[in-house]
């Protein structure tokens, strides 16, 4: 019985670690679905909220986007419509799903103290790819709207390169279309208009894409399941282990 005892206390240290692991990992997934839940709770209100005047320029420079992130604005410019950058997306269309291909009309909105918003003015079918198809979408002189503010999508390892002599680009981020355009002192932002800001058929604002993936209960029970298995497994090992040493130590 010692020396099964004394066999087992390795194997005993080593379950008990990953025990350990396995709970830590799962227990952590707890803390970061409290985390999302919170998160989706915040931006949803954020989306509700009363719209709040734009981030003035000088504060730029400081802005965290879990600050401003989904936070609803409104703001006053003059459109750039020369400076327009596509960006190829997707929207959801009909009641079953679906999906259709375009662009999203990235325009520069110039402020009244010089500095620069891109605007996201909302989604344009391939066949109004051409401004000349959608003039009455093209508003001149001062405009107001309310919009979504959105931090720069990050790149993804197979995103494509931008296209710039073909105006096209592949993500919402500010920097690569400032650069393109030789613009100066443009937000770190995007604002996404919202539908009732937009003019005209096309563009169509109201698109913001609010993507969110919460699958933390699940790795949760994942990694629970697996330290119950795992204490399980040991279980029947011990038991057949101290069976089989009481068995011979029976038989001397």
């Amino acid at each position: 019985m010692a020396s099964a005892t004394r066999a087992l206390l390795l194997p005993a240290l080593l379950t008990g670690l990953a025990l350990a692991i396995l709970i830590g990992l799962g227990a952590w997934q707890l803390v970061r679905l409290d985390e999302k839940d919170r998160l989706v709770t915040q931006i949803e209100a954020s989306l509700t909220a009363s719209p709040v005047p734009l981030p003035v320029a000088d504060t730029w420079a400081t802005l965290q986007a879990q600050d401003y992130d989904y936070r609803r604005v409104t703001l006053t410019g003059t459109f750039q419509h020369d400076q327009e950058a596509l960006v190829f997306g997707f929207v959801d269309i009909g009641q079953r799903g679906d999906t259709s291909e375009g662009f999203f009309a990235l325009t520069p909105m110039k402020l009244a103290d010089g500095s620069t918003v891109i605007v996201n003015r909302g989604f344009v079918p391939q066949a109004f790819r051409d401004q000349s198809t959608r003039r009455q979408g093209l508003p001149e002189g001062m405009v107001t709207l309310t919009g979504i503010l959105r931090a720069p999508e990050k790149r993804g390892f197979f995103t494509p390169q931008d296209n710039i002599e073909g105006n096209l680009f592949f993500g919402m981020d500010p920097a690569p279309i400032a650069r393109a355009r030789h613009l100066e002192r443009v937000a770190p932002f995007v604002v996404d208009a919202d539908k009732a800001s937009t003019s005209g058929i096309w563009p169509e604002g109201g698109h913001t894409i609010v993507v969110l993936v919460n699958n933390h209960l699940q790795y949760a029970l994942t990694w629970f399941a697996l330290a119950f298995v795992l204490a399980g497994v040991f279980f029947v090992f011990a038991k057949d282990r101290l069976e089989r040493d009481n068995r011979t130590s029976a038989l001397h």
